[in-house]
Parts: C-alpha cells; sequence; structure tokens
C-alpha cells in the first residue's frame, strides 16, 4: 500500500512538511517494504490553486492516504473526492510518521485545518508586516520632522515681518523712546570715559 507524505527533504530521515499545496517534496512510501519515491513538488510556487492541483498529483500516484501538517479546504475537497484518507497535524521524520500511521496512531479526517493559501499567505504576511512596519515608521517620522521644521519656520518669517506691516507708532510714543535711547547712550558713554580714564591712568604709572 502506498501512502503519499509532504516532506521537507528527499529521504525518510526528513521532516515533514507542514504545508500540503506548497510543501518541498512528496514522498510515495510503500509501507510494506518501506521503498519510496521522492518527487520535487511543482505546485509549490503557485499564485493559487496549489491544493487543487497539488491533490490531483498525489491521487494521480496511487497513493490511499495523504499525511501532512496542514491541508485547506479546496485541497481537503480534492483529495476526498479521490477517495483518499488525509491525515492532518503530522510533525517529526517521515520514517517516523509511517511508523505512526502503520500501528494505527494516525486518524483521517475529512476537515481542512488551514484557510486556502496558507502556505502562501504566512510569508506574504511576514513580507507584508515588515514592509508596513518599516514604511510607517519611516514616512510618520518625516511627516513629523517636516512639520514641526516648517512650522517654526514660518513662525519665525511672521515674527520679523509684523512689524514693518504695524501701523506707525504715535508721535509721543516715539518721543519718549528717542528720549530712552539718548539716555542709554549717555550712561553708555560716561561709562566708556570712565574706563578710557583708568587706563590712562595705569598707563602713566
Amino acid at each position: 500500500m502506498k501512502i503519499a507524505i509532504t516532506s521537507t527533504g528527499k529521504d525518510l530521515d526528513s521532516q515533514v512538511d507542514p504545508r500540503f499545496g506548497r510543501c518541498a517534496y512528496f514522498l510515495i512510501v510503500n509501507i510494506d517494504d518501506m521503498s519510496f519515491e521522492a518527487i520535487d513538488n511543482a505546485s509549490m510556487s503557485l499564485g493559487g490553486g496549489a491544493g487543487i492541483q497539488a491533490g490531483q498529483f498525489v491521487a494521480s500516484r496511487g497513493a490511499k492516504a495523504l499525511l501532512t501538517g496542514s491541508v485547506g479546504p479546496n485541497a481537503s475537497r480534492t483529495l476526498n473526492a479521490a477517495g483518499l484518507d488525509v491525515i492532518v497535524g503530522v510533525s517529526g521524520s517521515i520514517r517516523d510518521a509511517v511508523e505512526r500511521y502503520k500501528s494505527g496512531e494516525l486518524k483521517a479526517t475529512t476537515q481542512a485545518n488551514v484557510p486556502d493559501h496558507f502556505g502562501m499567505g504566512s510569508t506574504g504576511g511576514m513580507a507584508s508586516g515588515m514592509g508596513g512596519g518599516m514604511g510607517g515608521g519611516m514616512g510618520g517620522g518625516m511627516g513629523r520632522g517636516m512639520g514641526r521644521g516648517m512650522g517654526m519656520g514660518m513662525g519665525r518669517g511672521m515674527g520679523m515681518s509684523m512689524p514693518a506691516s504695524n501701523p506707525e507708532p504715535p508721535s509721543s510714543s516715539r518721543n519718549q523712546d528717542v528720549e530712552s535711547l539718548r539716555q542709554e547712550a549717555d550712561a553708555l558713554r560716561e561709562q566708556l570715559n570712565s574706563i578710557l580714564a583708568r587706563i590712562d591712568e595705569m598707563g602713566k604709572k
């Protein structure tokens, strides 16, 4: 009796591949003498319909049962229609999986245990997550930085131009400002004269 097992490698010591439609290899094992045939999964890179094509392929090889980790709804229907016993949740080495099947430990099911496009979705989800995280972070950071820079620049510019746009103050207020500036200039002049006088005195000694 032949059974099909999804495999990560080409021998009985390879691990069971958890994916069905997009597994790396199929091992077709004759459980009577443990002879086997390793076949590349031609459906592995398909964008869609991988489970259906893989199911048709397994049935065409004369297998009576399939051992794998996960099967989607479309593949499950194809395998059930072909009369195969479908056993999911299988892990470990191919050799151990065959022995467990022969001992009756593994039970068949007619239900899918993952959604369609499971194998492709797990990889796509990871890429989408990485891309979204990197893009969002960089975009948000640059956006906030530019916002702050523009805001400050506009604020300074407006502040500097405001005096020119304001109406001139009344003449009385201007006279007060001029007088205040004169007083400051006189005080500075006196301070400067005092410093110069001290310099002269120190030079004469």
